[in-house]
């Protein structure tokens, strides 16, 4: 059964941030909440950028029309694939159109209540990524657009449940921040240039209530972290790709702008197939 975000906060409420341990079950537990609570925002923020049915790998604007990493679209048509962290399932609306058939899940509640007032004829699923709800072997292909993997506490647990849902010969690639932006100020202005921050410091950022408990949780993983994590879990690694800042993209997402976009990169794609 769907449920609602377990409880609001109360109106003009402001989240502590800080920097402490979170583990699997209260990052998931604070992470359904936010998505619930933020769902509507966000798609009006970034709606327009994301499109109905475009399938954009980060802020940069990578289109997988032109990066193919999923592979060419027409080879598509036919492939069951599974989008993790779908949000409003722009991505697997985009791969339907193609000829593919996936399936979107989210765990978030409202962020698939959008996804189905955008409309699709493809299966919404609301599930946690660490303990997907299929059998052995049910998908050619899985992707990830910034979902799940910057927000869980234990990737190897996602990783290991994507491996699983996948045919031999399958294909995961996913998208998150990349891991030197953790360095950096979470800011798009000048003052997002300069390191304030250890690059190995693996402590979670957590907002949290008054009482102490997490409402937002983000995790930290270095290149060489995600590395490790793909090959422990019986993944190949194909490739690394690191976005370029493109000259027609003037857009500001958060902490992404042209100004460090043209400097430091900001999203990595891990391109992984399953032996």
């Amino acid at each position: 059964m769907i449920q609602e975000s377990e409880r609001a906060e109360p109106e003009g409420f402001e989240p502590e941030a800080t920097r402490r341990d979170a583990d699997v079950a209260e990052s998931s537990r604070a992470n359904r909440g936010w998505w619930d609570r933020n769902a509507d925002e966000y798609q009006v923020d970034h709606g327009t950028f994301l499109g109905d049915d475009r399938f954009v790998w980060g802020p940069e604007g990578l289109d997988e029309v032109e990066a193919e990493l999923l592979g060419p679209p027409e080879d598509l048509k036919g492939k069951e694939v599974l989008e993790i962290g779908a949000g409003a399932a722009q991505c697997a609306r985009w791969l339907a159109a193609q000829g593919a058939r996936p399936v979107a899940l989210d765990l978030s509640h409202r962020q698939l209540q959008h996804a189905l007032r955008i409309g699709g004829s493809f299966p919404l699923v609301c599930a946690d990524a660490g303990a997907l709800p299929f059998a052995d072997g049910s998908f050619d292909l899985a992707c990830s657009a910034y979902g799940a993997l910057p927000f869980v506490a234990d990737p190897r647990l996602v990783l290991s449940e994507v491996r699983r849902v996948l045919r031999p010969g399958g294909r995961f690639v996913f998208s998150v921040t990349h891991p030197i932006r953790w360095a950096f100020p979470d800011e798009p202005g000048p003052e997002g240039l300069s390191v304030s921050a250890s690059y190995f410091d693996r402590t979670p950022y957590v907002e949290q209530d008054e009482r102490g408990g997490a409402v937002y949780v983000e995790h930290h993983r270095t290149l060489g972290d995600r590395v490790r994590d793909i090959v422990a879990t019986g993944f190949r690694l194909v490739d690394l790709v690191e976005p370029e800042w493109p000259a027609w993209n003037s857009s500001e997402w958060g902490g992404w702008s042209p100004l460090r976009g043209s400097l430091i990169p900001g999203t990595a794609v891990f391109v992984c197939e399953r032996d």
